[in-house]
């Protein structure tokens, strides 16, 4: 099959090598501008990018999307079908119509839940047990389109949306290459839109820890919100990420929430909402680098009854 390639992130890569090892003709692959990245600010090729290097395919960035110059561009390809995995822009839909076999999606939950930018994120954050991947025809919903295919796992208790997205990844393009495979032959099924959830980008504010929710939603979100915006807190005016934490099985008093209960060793543990406590596992203050908490409390005395926020 002829196909046009639409990717980005590291999460694509699994897919695209997967089209290509199944022996499929990859006529094109659109990818997003490089961007500055790091400290000093270098011009970085997206993951996807470095990919079709790799092998040879053409590969094209555009600024915008929603120009005639674009689609012409994209019409050029005479493609059977685009599939698109995490491109990071919404397709208008004279590029769903541009090929015969349309546009397929590969989607990183258990689709109608989840729909948007970040379904890994939200469904930890949010303390989900499963989650999945779906391959669906595009429409021009946000993530509406008829199901084909999907496959269900479950969520690591203490897996981190990182961990969780690499895996989905192999699991999305072996999903993919079935679709393909079968796309002939699969029945297409709409989705119930009554019972769908929503997965919108992540902000900067989401990060900042409330601690007044219990100390198993602080968890979650801590694991739900890397590698952005993290979850974070303040400790002496500084900002304090927190990149690992879990919930503590030790009973506490009544105490106001975002006091330190114990710091000392490898056990640093924070008042939460619901008489519940959180134990730091890594944290990193601002100017600092991240470090396990014992090492942490070795440089930064840390006292019981200091408050973070």
């Amino acid at each position: 099959m002829k196909i046009v390639f639409m990717g980005t992130p590291q999460a694509a890569v699994p897919s695209l090598e997967k089209i290509i090892a199944d022996g499929h003709e990859i006529v094109a692959v659109w990818t997003q501008p490089d961007r500055p990245s790091g400290r000093g600010n270098k011009l970085t090729a997206p993951p996807v990018k470095e990919c079709a290097l790799k092998y040879n395919l053409p590969t094209f960035q555009p600024n915008k999307i929603k120009t005639e110059e674009t689609l012409q561009l994209f019409q050029s390809a005479k493609a059977d079908i685009a599939v698109v995995v995490a491109y990071g822009r919404i397709l208008p839909e004279s590029f769903l119509r541009s090929f015969p076999k349309g546009c397929l999606n590969v989607h990183f939950s258990l689709l109608p839940a989840y729909r948007g930018a970040a379904p890994v994120n939200w469904a930890i954050v949010n303390g989900e047990t499963k989650t999945g991947v779906t391959t669906m025809k595009m429409d021009v919903g946000l993530d509406t389109g008829d199901i084909l295919l999907q496959k269900e796992t479950a969520i690591g208790s203490d897996e981190n949306s990182v961990e969780l997205m690499q895996r989905l990844s192999f699991i999305g393009a072996d999903l993919l290459s079935d679709t393909l495979k079968h796309l002939d032959r699969l029945a297409s099924i709409p989705q119930n839109h009554e019972i769908a959830t929503f997965a919108p980008i992540m902000r900067k504010e989401n990060g900042l820890i409330n601690w007044n929710l219990s100390a198993t939603q602080i968890s979650n979100q801590v694991r739900g919100f890397q590698p952005f915006p993290t979850s974070y807190s303040f400790y002496q005016g500084k900002k304090l990420t927190i990149w690992k934490a879990k919930v503590s099985k030790l009973e506490r008093d009544e105490i106001p929430v975002g006091d330190i209960l114990h710091a000392k060793g490898d056990l640093l543990l924070v008042s939460c909402g619901e008489n519940s406590m959180l134990q730091i596992e890594e944290l990193q203050l601002e100017g600092k680098n991240r470090m396990k908490t014992r090492d942490f409390l070795n440089g930064v005395k840390m006292q019981m009854g200091e408050h973070l926020g």
